[in-house]
C-alpha cells in the first residue's frame, strides 16, 4: 500500500483526483502547485462543520460560548494534534530549505496541511464527503470537551473556581526580573490566602508568567479537593 493510500486510509476517504490531495501535501517552498489556497478553502470548511456539530452538540449553550469553542477546536495547536494523529509528516512534501530546518514537525506547517486536505476533499468529494471527514475527526475532541472551561485561560479558570466557592480573587505579585531588559523573564506568584496555596511560575512575560502561576493554582486546588 502506498503512502497516499495509507492516509486515504486514516481519513476513511479515497481521492478520485489524487493530485489533489498531493497538492495539499505540498508547501510553498517545494517546486510546484503548494497548498495555500487549499487551505483557505479548507479553513472556511472546517469551520462551518465545527460550528454545526457543535449546535448539534451543545443545545443550550448560547453562541458567545459556541464561538469560543470552536475557536479552540479550529486553532492551530488542535490541528497540529490531528496531523500528528493521520501522521501528515510522513507525506509532507517540502523544499531543501525547509527540510534542513526540520518543517516536517513545525505545528504551523503540519496544521496548514490538515486544513488544505480539508479543502481538497470538499473539491473532489463536495460538502457531503468532507464533513463526514471532519465528524469523524473532531467526534472524539467534541464529546470529549467541557464547553464550561474550553477555549479559557487559566487566570479566567482561576477566578470562576474562587468566586464559585465564594472566596476573594487571586493576588498576583511580580517577585522577580532576570534578564536584560530587551530579554526579561518574569517571576510571579499567585496567592490564595483562604486556601493556603501560594505558587511561583516564569515566563517571557508578566502575562505569561501569571498565566503559568494560575495553572498552578488551579492544580494545588484540584489536589486539595481530591485530598478531601
Amino acid at each position: 500500500m502506498s503512502g497516499m493510500q495509507h492516509l486515504e486510509q486514516s481519513l476513511r476517504y479515497q481521492f478520485k483526483e489524487r493530485d489533489l490531495l498531493r497538492q495539499a501535501l505540498t508547501h510553498r517552498s517545494y517546486a510546484g502547485k503548494h497548498n495555500e489556497r487549499l487551505e483557505f478553502l479548507g479553513d472556511g470548511v472546517l469551520n462551518f462543520v465545527v460550528a454545526a456539530l457543535l449546535f448539534k452538540q451543545f443545545q443550550r449553550i448560547d453562541e458567545g460560548d459556541l464561538s469560543r469553542v470552536r475557536a479552540s477546536l479550529v486553532k492551530q495547536d488542535t490541528l497540529a494534534q490531528l496531523a500528528q494523529q493521520l501522521q501528515v509528516a510522513s507525506y509532507l512534501r517540502l523544499g531543501e530549505g525547509e527540510l534542513k530546518s526540520g518543517g516536517f514537525n513545525r505545528p504551523s506547517i503540519q496544521a496548514d496541511a490538515v486544513e488544505a486536505i480539508f479543502g481538497a476533499i470538499y473539491l473532489d468529494g463536495g460538502f457531503a464527503a468532507v464533513y463526514k471527514v471532519i465528524e469523524q475527526l473532531y467526534r472524539p475532541l467534541i464529546e470529549q470537551s467541557d464547553p464550561k472551561t474550553l477555549g479559557k485561560d487559566a487566570k479566567t479558570l482561576l477566578q470562576e473556581t474562587v468566586q464559585a466557592l465564594r472566596m476573594d480573587l487571586p493576588v498576583y505579585t511580580v517577585v522577580d526580573t532576570q534578564g536584560a531588559a530587551h530579554d526579561q523573564t518574569f517571576v510571579v506568584s499567585c496567592t490564595l490566602d483562604q486556601l493556603g496555596i501560594n505558587t511561583r511560575a516564569k515566563g517571557s512575560s508578566r502575562r505569561s508568567a501569571e498565566q503559568a502561576a494560575a495553572s498552578l493554582a488551579l492544580a494545588a486546588i484540584d489536589k486539595q479537593h481530591k485530598a478531601n
